[in-house]
């Protein structure tokens, strides 16, 4: 085998295995014509244009492998010659900029392929019927194209080697799983992102070998299939995003392997018993439908679980307190239903609890201190939630060149887990190391009542923080100046009182600061990051001063500068509104009692109050006779 890095270099002698990958080409290099041996040739990663290199077939009729992704090959395929290419079996030209429809005879002409992958151009159109002449063909990806109509029979039911289908992202319809279908070693299919609907038919039950399933993002109707639970390799099951119904089947409760399954914004009922008993399962994405009832208490017993995805649902009932303190759960969305009661301190034992959302719920009573102590969002800790993926993996090349090459033919499914949470008043969505090293908590628009636990303010780690809309009382605590990582702290809508603490100035990648609709007082802190923020993140707080909110505050009221350690008493800068109340109530107290106390031992100032009291009472009646009744 020859490796360049060249487009000068000519050979002098035939080359059999030629790999010239990410070597910034923009021509091809013009010893190729030259060439009429080749079995290998990798061009991929570069920057080549014009069509299809057809002379490349023409010239070296012995080509085993032919690699051209990620270029810039554009125009429509041209109608192949009729010469048989026996011995391709390789053919990769995805991630270019290929158009129009496939040539009819693409099946007659490579026959021999066992491995096709077109995926990433814009060809639209039918798959051409000759595809069935392909009978070894084991990869088949067409993904990310424009490719329209109906599954074509011929694949289903000629392409008995398939193992990996890839048909997403496109303009397909029609119905799945027809009862033609007979690919008994299927170990992928992905359908996702196109227009099927209608009824799931059982045309898979002869796919025992199935390990993924995508069907996301389509239109089907009626009811999950029974006949999944049967597939007993599945361990990656998808299928949100359509119009499924009614409850969830208790057969799906036999996959011992499924690691992965995603069925949500669907319009699904009744209960999730059925998946409690999922042993393997790591990921569970529910969100978005209609389903109801208590959340198993098994699923957070489990040790294998890291993500789970509850919201927008009918679950009631409480958060189950029989938790694995050894779980690995690192996300717990909740939001959206109707849980009720007080947050479980076994909740606060998951180490590697990373993204909570309870919000939206009926929540109540204090937030416990012991959620100071979780200790992802204390500190950042290796974490073992990663990324879903297999891999089907084959032999693509095994020459009778002296130096025999072993390579490997993979469809990669990769699934990578994601998730969406509130943060910075907007849905966002973590992937990847972003959802790795994301730390937040929501526990907005419940009850909650009583003070904000000092113990937050241990979350070092924490980025996301979301109090808002609930019953909480006291000062907002000043150990909070610890949340460095914070970038979005809400504590609008409770009953907080006393100061902004001058300390939260230290909190240097604070980017949202929301304190609205509170009974907080004081001078408004406007140094460093506090001063990027306007009254909106204030207004509701009428003791409030400040140029943020342009309220000048007194003298006596002038900001204090952020104290280097310790805090200070709240009363000896801020008015203190309880105490203005009693003053003034007592105040009023004593005049009305001195006021009788004065009538009671001077008869003289007696007789005359009563007399002045008379007169009083007089003219009232006569002005009440002359201007009312008119008498």
């Amino acid at each position: 085998m020859l490796r360049v890095k060249t487009e000068n270099w000519l050979p002098t002698y035939p080359l059999k295995v030629l790999q010239l990958s990410h070597c910034r080409l923009n021509v091809n290099p013009s010893f190729l014509l030259h060439q009429h041996h080749l079995k290998f040739l990798d061009l991929s990663h570069n920057q080549l244009v014009g069509n299809f290199p057809t002379w490349l077939l023409q010239n070296n009729t012995g080509l085993e492998v032919l690699i051209l992704w990620n270029n810039s090959f554009s125009g429509i395929l041209p109608r192949l010659p009729n010469a048989k290419y026996d011995k391709l079996c390789y053919l990769d030209i995805s991630t270019n900029n290929f158009s129009g429809k496939l040539p009819e005879n693409l099946g007659i002409v490579f026959q021999k392929l066992i491995y096709l992958d077109m995926s990433k151009n814009s060809f639209e159109g039918n798959i051409p019927y000759s595809i069935s002449e392909i009978k070894e063909l084991i990869t088949l990806d067409l993904s990310r194209n424009n490719f329209s109509g109906e599954l074509p029979r011929s694949i289903f039911s000629s392409c008995l080697s398939l193992e990996m289908l890839d048909l997403s992202n496109n303009n397909f319809y029609g119905q799945l799983f027809p009862n033609f279908m007979n690919l008994t070693h299927l170990r992928s299919l992905l359908l996702d992102n196109n227009h099927f609907s209608g009824k799931m038919t059982d045309g898979l039950l002869s796919s025992t070998l199935l390990a993924v399933l995508d069907v996301s993002n389509n239109k089907l109707s009626s009811d999950i299939p029974h006949w999944i639970g049967n597939i007993s390799d599945l361990w990656l099951l998808l299928m949100s995003e359509n119009y499924l119904q009614g409850s969830i089947p208790v057969q799906l409760g036999n996959l011992e392997r499924l690691e992965f399954i995603d069925i949500s914004e669907n319009s699904l009922s009744g209960s999730m018993v059925s998946l409690s008993n999922l042993s393997s399962v790591k990921h569970i994405y529910l969100q978005n439908n209609a389903i109801k009832g208590l959340i198993p208490i098994a699923l957070l017993r489990s040790s294998t679980l890291l993500t789970l995805d509850l919201r927008d649902n009918k679950f009631f009932g409480r958060i189950p307190h029989q938790i694995n303190e050894l779980s690995n759960l690192h996300v717990l969305l909740l939001r959206g239903n109707y849980l009720q009661g007080r947050i479980p301190n076994q909740l606060c034992q998951l180490r590697k609890l990373g993204i909570v959302d309870l919000s939206h719920n009926r929540l109540n009573g204090p937030i416990p201190s012991c959620l100071g102590n979780v200790s992802f969002w204390r500190e950042a800790i290796d974490s073992e939630f990663a990324m879903s993926d297999r891999h089907f993996r084959f032999t693509y090349y095994n020459s009778t060149l002296d130096r025999q090459l072993q390579g490997e033919l993979h469809g990669r499914v990769d699934q990578q887990v994601g998730v969406e949470f509130v943060t910075k008043y907007r849905y966002e969505f973590f992937i990847g190391l972003n959802l790795v090293d994301m730390a937040g908590l929501d526990l907005s628009s419940n009850e909650f009542s009583g003070e904000i636990p000092w113990e937050i303010g241990h979350l070092q780690h924490i980025r996301a923080l979301n109090l808002s809309n609930n019953l909480l009382s006291g000062a907002i605590p000043e150990s909070f100046s610890n949340l460095k990582m914070i970038e979005s702290l809400d504590l609008s809508r409770n009953k907080l009182s006393g100061r902004i603490p001058p300390q939260l100035t230290e909190l240097n990648f604070l980017s949202n600061f929301n304190v609205s609709y509170n009974n907080l007082s004081g001078p408004i802190p406007d140094k460093e990051q506090f001063a990027t923020f306007d009254d909106s993140s204030y207004i509701g707080n009428s003791a409030l001063c400040g140029s943020m909110i342009k309220r000048k505050c007194s003298s006596a009221l002038a900001p204090p500068a952020t104290p280097t350690g310790g805090g200070e008493d709240e009363g000896d800068s801020v008015i203190d509104m309880v105490a203005l109340r009693w003053s003034f109530g007592a105040s009023y107290v004593a005049v009305i009692l001195g006021l009788f106390a004065a009538l009671w031992v001077n008869s003289y100032w007696r007789r005359l109050w009563f007399y002045f009291i008379d007169r009083c009472i007089d003219t009232c009646y006569y002005w009440l006779f002359k201007y009312v009744f008119h008498r």
